[in-house]
């Protein structure tokens, strides 16, 4: 299984990479996985260029390439102005309308402050659910005061096996309940089972 991880980080280190990484730990944890990581900020000019001449780069040919083939994705965004970042977005942008249709996908985002942590669900969920991507239920916000704090291994283990259910075709998927569960027990019969004895 392909899992390719999209880091819209732009600081060397970055916390938004770190978040990538321990997400992807988690998600090695869970299921086998060969990892691909596209850094988007090595990409920005040939983004910026697809937008003026309407071909990408080989390099980022490449990395739309690798999403496009990815059997799941984990993409992390820092935040801008309560929102993904126009980088993270430029890149959506130029994939193919149809690339994530039914694609697992496991969304993250890092700021400064714990204010920002709804741009999940007003942002990076709105934007993959237009893609048609399969969202995992659980997507994790990582603040400054998270790292090395409570709370913040259990929602990256969360989302993790969420993902790797999903890529590993689990997802979704319920045990049968036993037959006996399934047996029809006429009504006159149940009430007879209740009436006191003797």
């Amino acid at each position: 299984m392909k899992l390719v991880v999209v880091s819209a980080g732009l600081s060397v280190p970055s916390s938004t990479r770190l978040l990538a990484d321990r997400l992807t730990a988690a998600v090695r944890r869970e299921t086998p996985v060969q990892v691909q990581v596209v850094e988007l900020r090595e990409l920005a000019v040939e983004i910026a260029q697809n937008f003026t001449n309407g071909f990408p780069g080989r390099s980022l040919a490449a990395a739309l390439d690798a999403v496009t083939e990815a059997d799941g994705l984990i993409v992390v965004t820092p935040v801008f102005s309560a929102s993904y970042s126009g980088l993270f977005k430029s890149f959506f942008d130029v994939l193919d309308k149809d690339a994530l249709t039914g694609k697992p996908v496991l969304i993250a985002a890092t700021g400064g402050t714990a204010r920002h942590s709804l741009v999940l669900d007003h942002a990076l969920r709105p934007l993959f659910a237009y893609l048609r991507a399969v969202v995992v239920p659980t997507g994790v916000y990582a603040a400054s005061e998270d790292w090395g704090a409570e709370g913040l291994q259990d929602r990256v283990d969360r989302a993790a096996g969420e993902l790797a259910a999903l890529i590993g075709g689990r997802g979704g998927t319920r045990r049968p309940a036993p037959k006996d569960d399934l047996a029809v027990v006429p009504f006159e019969q149940r009430l007879a089972a209740l009436r006191p004895t003797g």
